[in-house]
């Protein structure tokens, strides 16, 4: 890895990349150059040499600096007919010769920025293993491997490059435009017979590791299972010199990734270092990582401490690669989210879609902050697209999570025991999240969350809320406010189509009070509600609250509605904002039951099922209309939450409100006994007589809430 920094149309362009490579010291320390392009744009880079010493920029028809690893650069060169000393001047090379017409041909991974003729090209591998962010303010582009370096050259509009966009700046017109590229796809399923399947994936999963040894002693981040387990023992069997490495807390007893390590190196004669941290040692380290994150987030923090202990080892031991067994929950379902999926593969997409922001820049700064590059077979591209389309019975079998690569452990000689070890995830096995648990409460701090901004106090992102009245819209902006996230807006589609396949429709004129009572600003875009078209209308909104709030990513209430996380999901990916789900597969009456410890106040304003009357309708929710629910659905099957369309809701009062609503006029029309909606005539803002406090269950809730494995992006 290395790290690539450019300014286009800027002042002493040259001078402040000089001033700014420093910051980008730990990602190359094997060369750092700057090349001037005119008087106003230059290009830096710090070299990482691992594959020959050739020092960039780089320069023949064009001009490249990169961040790359091309596995198969050797087989383009032969193709091509190149004359290239290491991947970056086949590069070089291809840009030239294709431009980016031809970039699905590269295997690897990569950030770059290709200059020519007064054109910039930016790009990134499909998933975005390798970092790059770029401004683009007052006639001035910039772009960095990390983004903290942009802010230290004084941008403040700063935003991940999307790794589905290839973007274009023209210096001369001072114009950015985009292109986007096609993803991976989850059908058609492969029809083989499950042995050749099998098979196959074993080859591809062998080719993956292989094409990604470095010829050179290296590390492997290793937690004992099956996903960090099989590697070591391809990597054993293969005669490779290399070193595990494991960290945890130190504690009585014994962290069960330290347990699962150790077992598995005695198992396999696998060489095994282990650092224990005390607690009082975690405050020191999390002035480093959580700055070096940019991110506050609980659940990134948290792997990323046994993570960055890890590298700290492999550094000592001069180690430059480090391997990691990142990728194999998404592409063979391992999550729990994957249990419950609709379509197990099109939940692995959506994962996929999401690694970038979720877990691949955390793992490259820290990485990189140890001068180490990270390679992840799990997430090669081949293996990627033929393990999305492996039928979904061949990865979840008799409650078994990824059984076809345990299937394929167990059969390669790992230990039963080893090979179906049940998942835990690393801020658990390792106990960092205990850990952070327990420093917040000592520090009197009410959540990790709030602990955590003490050493990083900007936002992690600022997010525009997909906000529709009702409670799971509000609850899940609450959630991601508690998580340190910078709420921008609010987006609202306001439907003329009252049974909108997309977007809730009842007590939309609320909209605008509940806005005013958040002290946010709020989009309303209107939209006839035809399937599919009334995507055109969030397309909009959505371009609107990017350019207006520059927000990066948006928040949705989404449950368990795959067609509307799906359609949304892409759609923003298109436009590079980031997506956030935090109530993804929440089950519905735990749902219900936080936000009253949360201090919800809801109303019914549509009911549409057997069970219910007239009687539900704006009244305050209270715990035992939960437990009405609950029996109901156990009766008749409805959902307790309406996730089938059997209540709209409203929320009144929540602690984002600053001040709550008040109804003044409603009146009821009923369709049928068991079916009917309320209509707010007027409604009012009014003082909260007693401040909300955080009561006891409020904090635990909160508490849990922070430790679902994936809270941010599900």
């Amino acid at each position: 890895m290395c790290g690539i920094i450019g300014i286009c149309n800027g002042e002493q362009a040259a001078a402040r990349v000089q001033e700014a490579l420093p910051l980008l010291h730990n990602r190359g320390k094997d060369a750092c150059n700057v090349l001037s392009l005119n008087s106003t744009s230059a290009l830096g880079h710090t070299l990482h040499a691992v594959v020959g010493h050739v020092p960039q920029p780089l320069q023949k028809e064009g001009i490249l600096v990169a961040n790359c690893e091309i596995y198969n650069w050797k087989e383009l060169q032969q193709k091509y007919k190149f004359a290239a000393r290491n991947d970056a001047e086949l590069l070089l090379s291809f840009l030239d010769q294709f431009g980016v017409e031809k970039i699905e041909e590269l295997d690897g991974v990569f950030a770059l920025a290709y200059w020519k003729n007064g054109f910039l090209t930016l790009a990134r591998d499909i998933l975005g293993e390798k970092p790059l962010w770029y401004a683009f303010e007052n006639g001035s582009f910039a772009f960095a491997s990390e983004k903290k370096v942009l802010l230290a050259l004084g941008y403040t509009v700063i935003q991940e490059l999307n790794p589905r966009t290839l973007l274009f700046f023209d210096e001369q017109k001072k114009i950015m435009t985009e292109k986007r590229r096609d993803f991976f796809s989850f059908f058609p399923e492969h029809a083989a017979p499950y042995e050749v399947l099998r098979e196959k994936t074993q080859t591809l999963l062998h080719e993956a590791i292989q094409k990604r040894l470095p010829g050179q002693k290296f590390g492997l981040l290793f937690s004992g299972g099956v996903d960090s387990t099989y590697v070591a023992k391809y990597l054993k069997d293969h005669g490779q010199d290399f070193t595990c490495y494991t960290a945890v807390l130190d504690t009585e007893k014994a962290a069960p990734d330290l347990v699962a390590a150790e077992q598995a190196a005695q198992e396999l004669g696998l060489q095994l270092r282990v650092r224990k941290i005390t607690l009082n040692e975690i405050p020191g380290y999390l002035k480093k990582i959580v700055p070096l994150l940019e991110d506050s987030n609980v659940v990134k923090v948290g792997v990323a401490l046994p993570f960055y202990l890890a590298c700290e080892m492999a550094k000592e031991d001069g180690c430059k690669v480090v391997f990691s067994g990142l990728g194999s929950e998404e592409i063979f379902a391992g999550y729990e989210r994957h249990t419950h999926a609709q379509n197990i593969n099109q939940e692995c997409l959506s994962g996929l879609r999401k690694l970038y922001e979720r877990d691949l820049y955390r793992d490259d700064v820290v990485t990189m902050g140890h001068s180490l590059e990270l390679r992840l077979p799990f997430l090669d591209r081949r293996l990627m697209d033929f393990a999305l389309k492996i039928p979904g019975e061949y990865k979840l079998r008799d409650g078994k999570t990824k059984f076809i690569l345990r299937d394929i452990a167990r059969a390669s000689g790992i230990p039963e025991s080893i090979a179906f070890r049940k998942k835990k995830a690393a801020q658990y096995g390792s106990r960092m999240d205990y850990a952070l648990g327990k420093l917040a409460k000592q520090a009197g701090f009410s959540s990790k969350s709030a602990y955590l901004r003490t050493f990083y106090p900007s936002p992690n992102l600022h997010l525009g809320v997909l906000f529709s009245s009702g409670k799971d819209s509000t609850y899940a902006a609450y959630i991601m406010q508690r998580q340190n996230y910078e709420l921008s807006c609010l987006i609202t589609l306001k439907s003329r189509n009252p049974d909108s396949f997309m977007f809730h429709t009842p007590a939309l004129n609320m909209a605008p009070l509940q806005a005013e009572a958040m002290g946010l600003p709020l989009i309303l875009q209107e939209t006839a509600g035809e399937k599919e078209k009334e995507l055109e209308d969030l397309r909009k909104a959505l371009q609107r609250a990017k350019e207006e709030f520059k927000i990066e990513g948006i928040v949705t209430g989404a449950l368990f509605s795959t067609y509307q996380r799906d359609r949304i999901e892409q759609l923003c990916d298109e436009l590079g904002l980031k997506v956030f789900s935090p109530l993804w597969h929440k089950p519905q009456e735990k749902e219900l039951q936080e936000l009253l410890l949360n201090g919800f106040e809801i109303i019914f304003t549509a009911i549409a099922a057997e069970g219910l009357d007239a009687s539900w309708l704006q009244r305050p929710l209270h715990e035992e209309d939960i437990l009405h629910l609950i029996a109901l659905s156990e009766k008749y099957g409805l959902n307790p939450a309406g996730e089938g369309g059997e209540t709209e809701s409203l929320v009144l009062d929540c602690p984002l409100f600053k001040k709550k609503i008040e109804i003044v006029k409603a009146h009821q029309v009923m369709d049928s006994p068991c079916s009917g909606r309320l209509v707010v005539a007027e409604a009012r803002l009014v003082e909260k007589t007693v401040p909300r406090a955080i009561v006891p269950q409020r904090e635990t809730n909160l508490t849990a809430l922070e430790k679902e494995t994936e809270p941010i992006s599900a």
